[in-house]
């Protein structure tokens, strides 16, 4: 927000922060009673694909910066496996994350793809 920095260039970055959102919006309609659970395990595991891709996008390793996309990844199967329980649970159908399914795949995908491309060669392109 305040620095100009790489992440904010990555697709990815932008994505996860739209997933972020959703998550929020997503779970707001949870029980209560899994505030202090399954709720905030999600809110977690999303922030936790944005910060790590931020963090990532700084590290000056490419095996560092790896690494912290294999965390945001998987934070992204986290999201759905939480999903799959709380569809479980009725809590949410499937109708109520059709905007995360989209989000997750891509995010998902372009962070697969920045682990196993070479971002120090001079044809990378920000995917």
């Amino acid at each position: 927000m305040f620095l100009q920095l790489n992440h904010q260039k990555l697709h990815a970055y932008t994505l996860s922060r739209l997933l972020v959102k959703e998550c929020y919006i997503v779970v707001k309609r949870f029980p209560p009673d899994e505030r202090f659970a399954l709720i905030q395990q999600i809110k977690r595991a999303s922030l936790s694909v944005c910060l790590n891709i931020a963090e990532g996008a700084s590290r000056k390793s490419e095996q560092e910066r790896k690494r912290f996309y294999e965390i945001a990844r998987g934070s992204i199967v986290e999201i759905d496996a939480a999903f799959d329980l709380a569809n479980d649970l009725g809590y949410c159908s499937e109708t109520d994350v059709t905007n995360l399914s989209p989000l997750m795949k891509q995010t998902f995908a372009i962070l697969s793809k920045l682990i196993t491309m070479d971002t120090g060669s001079p044809n990378f392109r920000n995917p």
